[in-house]
């Protein structure tokens, strides 16, 4: 992928959100091609995934996308793409997106980019990258998400170091502003 960096995104697959998700992705693929960026994400042609490749690609991204066997069965496959990777199963899909990536960002999405994000928060506090992570709070849509990790906090199943593992934003302008301004620093695991 060029010498580009790449940002990874994870966010829903499904055609029936409200309308406001779909021009928010609109707006954020256009951003990342705009912004001299490039993109991997889950591979498919559906949701806001779908919105944010096509929008990407307009504006000049390279988009790889990474798809389960099981998912491309369903012809849910982007043809579009510049470079299409099928994986066994979603763990590889996984590992594959995390390979390619320089930034992850967390848009809306349901139990697949919760499952996703977190894994990625874990592997920064273990040390296996110091790669950029950014919740999208799009319209407030991670704030229930956010009072969670506040009782975690406050009950100390996790350090209050942790929450610099990854940033909140709330506009595509926060965004870019943290991953061009990021450093990368070690984190220490205390148990």
């Amino acid at each position: 992928m060029e010498n580009k960096k790449t940002i990874c995104i994870y966010c829903s697959s499904s055609n029936y959100l409200p309308e406001k998700y779909y021009k928010f992705a609109q707006e954020l693929g256009t951003s990342i091609g705009t912004n001299g960026y490039n993109m991997v994400y889950g591979g498919t042609t559906v949701g806001m995934m779908g919105v944010i490749a096509d929008n990407a690609l307009k504006t000049g991204a390279e988009v790889t996308g990474v798809i389960p066997e099981r998912i491309a069965s369903f012809g849910l496959e982007n043809h579009k793409l510049a470079k299409i990777i099928i994986t066994k199963d979603m763990r590889e899909r996984k590992a594959t997106m995390e390979k390619y990536a320089d930034i992850f960002v967390a848009a809306p999405g349901g139990f697949g980019t919760f499952e996703e994000i977190f894994e990625i928060i874990v592997a920064k506090q273990l040390g296996y990258h110091d790669k950029p992570i950014i919740f999208f709070n799009f319209d407030g849509y991670y704030n229930n998400l956010f009072s969670m990790f506040k009782t975690i906090y406050d009950n100390n199943f996790a350090k209050e170091e942790t929450k610099s593992l990854y940033c909140i934003v709330n506009t595509i302008d926060e965004m870019y502003k943290y991953i061009n301004s990021y450093v990368p620093k070690e984190f220490v695991f205390k148990y």
